[in-house]
């Protein structure tokens, strides 16, 4: 256990204090971890024997390239980056703000439901953000809105990019617990929806408690509302097409993300949205977020042979049996340590840190994996627009550059809470969850 001590200390002092890339950080301590660990079994800490942790890595690298089910990965990057291509985030907010707009709070709440509906497309909270910005902050700064929650509406909303699948994050969740992808992705759709209505209902707190900072937008004729919706049919029949075939079987997630790319392209081509220069464009940004999602994929599973090389997993399963609690208890303890975590690590880094020491411990104290998926994936939302550290803040800070930090920080405050909410919500109610999973597959 003192390796695996000292592995975690030297891993935080590379992320933290050196800020070596986690990809590099976690597979160089996994990688001398393992190697010590070989040299303590045979009685000498500094034996190191080179031959079985360089065919560790070596295997690690080859079978994680060569994993036909990683394909999916960089298929729906692209069918995201395809999507934002095409300029469809335009058409989902002026759809949203044709129906929720003339309320007050209206236009957050549309920038809301559009952040729902592009993250379902794109997968990704930070594109998400930074997309919808552009897209919703003109309109609401038009009509008046605060510049607090005009950006908190966006950051918040961008965290449903996660969890709404298709969601990168839910399949690498899978990926490293050995988890059904199409169940994950079952479960995600209901608490992305809860998501969606507890937003709204934080946006409408703010407007009731002040209604200066959301003020009633113009309201639309059901013709204008008709004819906005004809704008979104690339999206809901790319949405249908997708879910609709891993949910019914007829594909498999990676053949789902395959025709989505396909179909994401077409529509792109058919909205005359995509030069050459910018299908170029696309496929650079599609491959070098796909080697980034792998290198740190790779890092992670060398880091997760050294901790369960180590028996980190059992000696947290003795260690929490000879304490006699509830194992709700143990989970409650395990949010907390999330919480905490997320305060000073980013979304993607504290997921790979945790998942792999965590899931062995609540496999072991019974509580399903796909539910634990959707857990861990929420409190990773809340991560993201959590001080110091709230990725989506800083995004949004970086895009909109004469809105303080602080204001957004500020902004997001009510939607944190909701996510306190919704986090109880799913914890307690595990129906929420698993209630298409077992529908749909079991």
């Amino acid at each position: 256990m003192s390796v695996v001590l000292i592995g975690f200390a030297v891993l935080l002092f590379l992320i933290i204090i050196v800020r070596m890339p986690i990809a590099f950080g976690m597979g160089l301590v996994g990688f001398f971890g393992f190697a010590a660990l070989q040299g303590l079994e045979l009685g000498n800490l500094t034996d190191f024997r080179w031959n079985g942790v360089l065919s560790m890595a070596s295997y690690r690298v080859i079978d994680t390239v060569q994993e036909y089910s990683l394909s999916v990965i960089p298929l729906f990057i692209l069918m995201g980056n395809l999507v934002t291509r095409s300029g469809l985030s335009h058409e989902l907010y002026h759809v949203s703000n044709a129906f929720l707009g003339h309320r007050k709070g209206g236009l957050s709440m549309a920038t809301v439901v559009a952040c729902g509906g592009f993250s379902a497309i794109c997968g990704s909270s930070l594109a998400t953000s930074a997309t919808m910005a552009k897209v919703a902050m003109p309109p609401m700064r038009k009509y008046g809105y605060s510049d607090a929650l005009a950006t908190a509406s966006i950051a918040a909303g961008g965290t449903l990019g996660i969890l709404i699948p298709p969601s990168v994050i839910l399949v690498i969740y899978g990926l490293l617990t050995e988890t059904s992808i199409r169940e994950l992705f079952a479960a995600g759709f209901l608490p992305g929806l809860l998501g969606i209505l507890l937003y709204l209902a934080a946006v409408r707190y703010v407007v009731m408690r002040n209604p200066s900072h959301g003020p009633a937008g113009e309201k639309m004729s059901w013709p204008e509302r008709i004819q906005a919706l004809k704008g979104v049919w690339g999206v809901l029949l790319l949405f249908t097409v997708v879910m609709g075939g891993i949910y019914m079987g007829i594909f498999t997630p990676t053949e789902a993300a395959g025709i989505g790319a396909g179909g994401a392209f077409l529509i792109a081509l058919a909205r005359r949205s995509l030069t050459l220069a910018g299908l170029f464009d696309t496929l650079t940004d599609t491959v070098r977020t796909s080697a980034m999602l792998f290198a740190v994929l790779i890092g992670a599973l060398i880091f997760s042979d050294f901790i369960n090389r180590a028996g980190l997993p059992d000696a947290l399963l003795n260690f929490v049996t000879g304490l006699d609690v509830s194992p709700i208890v143990v989970i409650l303890a395990i949010l907390g340590i999330y919480i905490v975590l997320g305060m000073v690590f980013e979304s993607l880094s504290m997921m790979l840190l945790t998942v792999p020491v965590f899931y062995p411990l609540v496999q072991s104290l019974g509580f399903d994996l796909v539910w634990f998926g959707i857990v861990v994936v929420v409190v990773t939302e809340i991560s993201l627009i959590t001080p110091p550290v709230g990725m989506n803040v800083f995004v949004l800070s970086a895009v909109l550059r004469d809105v303080k930090t602080g204001t957004i920080f500020k902004g997001v405050t009510p939607f944190w809470c909701a996510d306190i909410v919704r986090l109880a919500l799913i914890v307690f109610a595990v129906p929420i969850s698993l209630f298409l999973p077992e529908l749909l597959y079991r």
